[in-house]
């Protein structure tokens, strides 16, 4: 299934195609949301056809197809997994191992957005939290009889949630970069294969 989107979106115009897309709501990235990274967009190479498909399936593409997806795994060592690769590899099966790879990818990707937004709204969830505490403290302030007990836990609450909320803004600056360093990688990956292609 994920295959067929990177096939058919192999044949549209790669990002330019998929930015110009809706801007989603629940998205708080000022990154566009782009739901899945297209071949066209970091790879020039062969596209793949029904054989390269298959062969991108086997065990020798997949395994070395996991390793070169890992952000874990240096530049310069998956680009020495690539030449190995490519000694024993021709054009097609060089397609294949960065067919695989890019799924890989791209599902990593995936999760990340799925984090993100989920992430969101755990945001979006605490800044209601936080505006419904303050109208109460507003509210109990005006009042004639006074809660101070309420009063302080109220004030405790807003502090504390709203310190959270802060971090946690903080936080999301540096997590709506990892898609674009995804994209950065699957990118370099797919000149690094090409370069092998004869």
């Amino acid at each position: 299934m994920k295959r067929a989107i990177l096939m058919a979106a192999a044949l549209m115009l790669g990002g330019a195609a998929q930015a110009a897309g809706p801007v989603d709501p629940d998205w708080p990235c000022i990154q566009r949301r782009v739901p899945h990274l297209s071949l066209g967009q970091v790879w020039a190479g062969p596209l793949p056809d029904p054989a390269i498909e298959e062969l991108a399936d086997t065990a020798p593409v997949q395994g070395v197809a996991r390793a070169l997806a890992l952000r874990r795994t240096p530049m310069p060592e998956a680009e020495a997994l690539i030449a190995g690769y490519a000694e024993t590899a021709d054009a097609a099966a060089l397609t294949a191992l960065f067919v695989a790879t890019l799924e890989h990818i791209d599902a990593s990707r995936d999760r990340v957005l799925v984090g993100i937004t989920r992430y969101a709204h755990k945001q979006a969830d605490l800044d209601q939290h936080i505006e419904e505490a303050r109208r109460e403290f507003a509210a109990l302030t005006e009042a004639e009889s006074q809660d101070f007990d309420r009063l302080d836990a109220l004030e405790a609450d807003i502090d504390w949630s709203t310190r959270i909320f802060l971090d946690r803004q903080q936080s999301l600056i540096y997590v709506c970069e990892t898609p674009v360093i995804l994209e950065q990688r699957a990118f370099a990956l797919g000149r690094a294969v090409m370069a092998h292609l004869p």
